[in-house]
């Protein structure tokens, strides 16, 4: 190598460092988690059934039903809540009652009251209010509380949420696919374990833009959120890089769903991860 050459290649090589360190530095900033925080007491070391212990006819997703037998066999569960518009907060997965009910109507737009006319998959199962699925779980097996934010509703569904486990005995972490509602949490319920979601959000049926969807699915409002876990969609979490630079730069807990074989729950828990999962494991 000449030395012209020579002086070139180092003058290109110092170049490509101050263009890449600055990428590398804010890459790990906006990935950024919390370190530190003190998760409750039997939070870890047990099972989470994806929207209560449901794969059973008579006990719908979401239901009063399939909460109780997660209980009765020593699962936690994980759950979805909405605020009504009487403030109330209802447990169900969609908004849309269409899937869950067969009704044309938005849940955000009911009353406690007009919730329970509706009935979950043709049971006798009504969609059952936060509190009352509190009253099953208060002083016995733990839940993922998941904020399901429409409207742009996330810091009064936060602050109600919040409100209302405070009334219980019940060991929880909360999570949510928006980081507006762990923000929230960040800066006024900073004790309580926050977790974001995410997975393969490019190819959901969200209304959000592809670009936020984007930022979402690349875990890039950390720096915001500063989450203690990342629930991931664990058919994408070989494919994510920000999981794994969280997990290993920042010591963040991950938390895998949707488990659906009992097989896959043991690799994952081998792996180090908590576990969501459904249609399978003990039965009533």
């Amino acid at each position: 190598m000449t030395e012209k050459l020579e002086v070139k290649v180092k003058k290109l090589f110092w170049i490509l460092l101050l263009i890449l360190c600055p990428l590398v530095l804010l890459y790990a900033l906006l990935l950024r988690c919390r370190r530190g925080a003190k998760w409750p007491e039997g939070l870890k070391g047990v099972r989470f059934a994806h929207r209560g212990l449901h794969h059973q006819p008579d006990a719908p997703e979401n239901s009063l039903a399939a909460f109780r037998a997660a209980v009765e066999n020593g699962y936690g569960a994980e759950l979805d809540i909405h605020l009504m518009k009487d403030g109330n907060l209802a447990v169900i997965h969609d908004s849309s009652l269409i899937r869950t009910a067969g009704a044309d109507v938005e849940v955000e737009d009911l009353t406690a009251e007009e919730l329970k006319q509706y009935r979950l998959e043709g049971t006798d199962e009504t969609i059952p209010l936060f509190e009352e699925v509190l009253e099953i779980f208060d002083g016995k097996t733990p839940l993922v509380v998941e904020l399901k934010c429409e409207r742009g509703n996330y810091n009064a569904l936060a602050a109600a949420a919040c409100e209302m486990l405070d009334r219980y005995h019940v060991t929880y972490c909360i999570e949510s696919f928006d980081p507006r509602a762990l923000i929230w949490l960040k800066n006024n319920r900073p004790e309580i374990i926050r977790g974001q979601l995410s997975g393969d959000l490019m190819e959901s049926d969200s209304k959000q833009s592809k670009l936020t969807l984007w930022i979402l699915q690349h875990l890039f409002m950390n720096c915001l959120a500063r989450p203690d876990f990342i629930a991931f969609d664990h058919k994408h979490r070989d494919e994510s890089a920000e999981l794994k630079f969280c997990r290993v730069v920042y010591g963040v807990q991950e938390v895998s769903w949707t488990i659906r074989s009992e097989e896959k729950a043991r690799e994952l828990e081998e792996d180090g991860c908590l576990i969501i999962f459904e249609k399978f494991g003990k039965k009533i």
